[in-house]
C-alpha cells in the first residue's frame, strides 16, 4: 500500500513538472504581434489586446488600399491610401488628442495639391500647395 502510495505521489510531481515545463515553454516564445490573413495585415501592440495597424497588401506582400495607424487607447491616428506599395491618395493624420494634425493627398509617393496643417486645437494654421505633376 505504501509503495502504490508512493507510485501516485511521484507521478503526480512528474506530471506536474512537465506542465510547468510547457507553460515555462510558452513564456519564452516571442508573442506574435503580426497576423496576416487573406491579405490584410495586422499587427498589434504587446498584450495583443489593441490594433496598432491595419490593411490590405498585393499578391507581393506591399501596402495595398486603406492603412491606418492606431493610439494604444485604440484612437485612430492616422489613415493613408496606398496602391502596390506607394503612397496614393488622401492622407489624414490626427494629435493623441483626436484633432486633426495635417492632411493632404499623395500621388505615387509624392505630395500632390493643397496639404493642410492644423493646431491641436484644431484650428488651421497653414495650406502648402504642392501642385500636381503634368501626366
Amino acid at each position: 500500500m505504501k509503495y502504490l502510495l508512493f507510485l501516485l505521489l511521484a507521478g503526480l510531481v512528474l506530471a506536474c513538472d512537465q506542465n510547468s515545463e510547457t507553460q515555462d515553454n510558452k513564456k519564452n516564445e516571442p508573442e506574435q504581434l503580426v497576423e496576416i490573413k487573406d491579405g490584410i495585415y495586422k499587427e498589434w501592440y504587446p498584450g495583443k489586446k489593441q490594433l496598432k495597424y491595419t490593411g490590405g497588401q498585393d499578391e507581393q506582400n506591399r501596402r495595398h488600399g486603406k492603412w491606418s495607424f492606431f493610439a494604444e487607447n485604440g484612437r485612430e491616428l492616422s489613415t493613408t491610401m496606398y496602391i502596390h506599395g506607394l503612397k496614393d491618395g488622401f492622407t489624414v493624420v490626427k494629435y493623441p488628442n483626436g484633432a486633426l494634425h495635417y492632411r493632404g493627398e499623395y500621388r505615387q509617393d509624392k505630395m500632390v495639391g493643397i496639404w493642410t496643417t492644423y493646431d491641436e486645437k484644431g484650428i488651421k494654421v497653414s495650406d502648402k500647395d504642392y501642385g500636381y505633376p503634368e501626366e
